[in-house]
Formats: C-alpha cells, sequence, structure tokens
C-alpha cells in the first residue's frame, strides 16, 4: 500500500513539474515563431530605423542570445537535478525542494533579462519608434490573453 502511494506521489510531482516546465517555456523563453517575430517584424521593417540604430540593435540582440542561451541551458540543468532528486527522493524532500527554488530562480532571470533586453531596444528608439514598439510589446504580453 505504501508504495503504490509513493508511486501516486512521485507521478503527480513529475506531471506538476512537466505542467510547470510547459507553462515556464511559453511564458518566459521567448518564441522565434509567435512573440519574438512580431517584435522583430516590427523593429526591422516597421520602424524605419537609421543605420546608427540598425547597428546598436544588432549589438544588443547578440548580447541577448549569448545571455538568453546560458540562462536556457541553466534551466536544462535544474531540470535535469529537479529529475534526478525526483527520482531518488520519491517525494518533496531537500534536493526536490532545492531543484525547483534553483529552477525557479533561473526562470526568474530570464524574465529580468528578457525585460531588460526589451527595455534596452526600446531606449535606442525615437518616441515615435517608441510608441509603435510598445504597442508590438503590450500586444505580444497579452495575445494569448485574449
Amino acid at each position: 500500500m505504501r508504495t503504490v502511494r509513493l508511486g501516486a506521489v512521485v507521478a503527480v510531482i513529475a506531471f506538476l513539474a512537466a505542467i510547470a516546465g510547459v507553462w515556464v517555456g511559453r511564458t518566459f523563453i521567448p518564441s522565434h515563431q509567435r512573440q519574438g517575430s512580431e517584435l522583430h517584424d516590427v523593429l526591422h521593417h516597421q520602424l524605419d530605423l537609421d543605420d546608427r540604430q540598425k547597428a546598436q540593435l544588432d549589438a544588443i540582440e547578440q548580447r541577448f542570445a549569448v545571455r538568453r542561451r546560458a540562462l536556457e541551458l541553466e534551466l536544462r540543468s535544474d531540470n535535469a537535478r529537479l529529475a534526478e532528486a525526483i527520482e531518488t527522493e520519491h517525494g518533496i524532500g531537500p534536493r526536490v525542494t532545492a531543484a525547483v527554488d534553483a529552477s525557479h530562480a533561473a526562470m526568474g532571470e530570464l524574465q529580468k533579462e528578457t525585460l531588460a533586453h526589451i527595455f534596452a531596444m526600446r531606449a535606442m528608439l525615437r518616441p515615435d519608434q517608441a510608441a509603435a514598439f510598445d504597442r508590438a510589446v503590450v500586444k505580444s504580453l497579452t495575445a494569448d490573453a485574449q
């Protein structure tokens, strides 16, 4: 009976971890097909950037790509540690809790870095360009809510 209960707890934790992973991916990791493509289109095709702005944008995008990749790798590593902790503890123990906390910290850092990236791009825009960019950001962030 204890084995069945323990198995059920592990199954529930694994299911919740999977749901959390999907949510994190959809919420915090920029999707080039959906949200990223719209912002990319606005920046590169609708705002009529001058050469100086294009150079700034390229530098901003390159820096963020490196940082985003590092954080995504950290999230994958955190997920692997979570899986190992679940397999070892078969319940919510200190290793599972620590792995979840580490994953949440990395997700939060990725979200902060993404926002810093968005604000860095916005800072290089003229006021008329910034208004169009702001509309695209708001639309991107609220697209699933509509």
